[in-house]
């Protein structure tokens, strides 16, 4: 059942809701009882208009799983989205304003999608985190125009942080690069991952390699990357749909399959049309293991999601689907020293502690030390001061707008030379 809202220019919500049964389904106005075209063909189960107009307001349409199920009872994300978000809602002239809000799908067909392969519990159990230990992630800066040696660097820079679970590539990395080709970035980061072993002790770490390009190309750049060391994936699925679902599937017979990071790239551009928390359940069932969503920080927001969107979203990752493992939610874009206590104090309140990862690129990755170059271990180092800021409480009390000022307070006085340096940094002009 798909609820939609709509602002009509001339028809009424029911004149739409017989347009979406006849163009979105069987083709059929009338169909004969009981014939398979009526088992075939969508009709309205509930209307709420919000004027006297009758133009404006929700359409709930239910859509006949016979028109769309295989014979072994399962269907796709992408058939789902043809049928409840096709031309007939959003092209048409005379629907000025559509969205498709919310899909409500029976359990025995979610039960058929396969959902995360590990999800928080299982990425944290075999990562050597435990349920209530803060879990961090961080992005290889610069984001383009590095080699494989850059590459190798830059992880084992990461590596040496036991407070990092998970390190990606960047979305403007790409994976067939003369100059710089996956499978020998991927080769490379294994290999200073596992030169990091000794400092890490018993803590695993995801890396994550940046996977896009065709279908063919995809799947033969996963089996690359995974035959390299590679323990998970980055795809953007916001460009090219089915993907999460056709990478779950062809590595579901490797002994150890990848996580996957589905990488919301280009989410915006859907979110015009369809609610975030729409598109980020069908990721989750398609089988995605992380999932960014947005941290909390003081003043405007820089990305989305924010305020109600947010929540929904962190919901439909998070929340009890019988058979589907839970997402791992990455607050990311912007997450930093400065904000990061925000976001676990957050984490704790609502229960989400183990079901969060904490993902911060340049926060970590671009703070410089006192030659004027970039030193992950520096950024490493003023996060894990902040932990220790945010274990005693002593800036547990204030508000939202006051943190910082109380953090930067705290950090001199502590002489926590590494975080007040990352504080100057990141909020120029902001620290008195």
């Amino acid at each position: 059942m798909a609820t939609y809202f709509f602002a009509l220019r001339t028809k009424s919500l029911t004149n739409i809701g017989s347009e979406i049964s006849y163009h979105a389904t069987s083709g059929m106005k009338d169909p004969t009882a009981g014939s398979l075209v009526s088992e075939c063909t969508g009709h309205v189960v509930g209307i709420d208009a919000f004027d006297h107009s009758q133009r404006m307001g929700l359409l709930q349409m239910a859509y006949p799983l016979k028109m769309m199920r295989q014979p072994d009872g399962h269907l796709t994300s992408c058939d789902l989205l043809h049928t409840s978000a096709g031309a007939i809602i959003f092209d048409v002239y005379e629907n000025q304003d559509s969205r498709l809000i919310d899909l409500r799908i029976p359990d025995e067909v979610v039960q058929t999608f396969p959902g995360p392969a590990y999800g928080p519990q299982q990425l944290r159990k075999c990562h050597g985190f435990s349920a209530t230990e803060p879990a961090f992630g961080t992005i290889l800066k610069p984001t383009a125009g590095i080699t494989p040696d850059d590459v190798s660097r830059l992880v084992e820079e990461a590596a040496r942080c036991d407070l990092l679970m998970f390190v990606k590539e960047d979305e403007n990395l790409y994976p067939n690069l003369d100059y710089s080709p996956v499978q020998e970035r991927t080769a490379r980061a294994v290999a200073a991952i596992e030169r990091a072993r000794e400092v890490r002790g018993d803590k695993g770490l995801v890396f994550a390699p940046h996977v896009t390009g065709t279908p063919h190309e995809l799947i033969d750049t996963v089996h690359a990357v995974l035959d390299s060391g590679a323990t998970g994936v980055m795809l953007s699925e916001s460009f090219c749909g089915g993907t999460v679902r056709m990478v779950r599937k062809a590595t579901s017979d490797r002994e150890s399959r990848p996580a996957i990071y589905g990488h919301n790239a280009g989410i915006g551009v859907r979110t015009r049309c369809i609610w975030r928390e729409v598109i980020d359940l069908l990721a989750r069932l398609d089988g995605i293991d992380f999932r960014q969503t947005a941290p909390v920080r003081p003043g405007p927001p820089f990305i989305r999601p924010y305020r109600a969107e947010w929540e929904a979203s962190e919901r439909v990752l998070t929340r009890d689907i019988p058979g589907i493992r839970p997402t791992m939610i990455a607050r990311a874009g912007g997450l930093d020293q400065g904000n990061v206590i925000l976001n676990l104090v957050d984490a704790e309140q609502r229960g989400l502690t183990e079901t969060i990862l904490l993902l911060a690129g340049s926060a970590i990755n671009s703070i410089k030390n006192a030659d004027g170059v970039p030193d992950p271990g520096l950024g490493a180092e003023a996060m894990m001061q902040a932990l220790e800021v945010h274990r005693p409480g002593d800036v547990g009390e204030t508000t939202m707008n006051d943190h910082l000022a109380a953090l930067w307070s705290v950090a001199r006085q502590r002489g926590l030379t590494a975080l007040a340096e990352a504080l100057k940094q990141r909020y120029p002009g902001e620290l008195l």
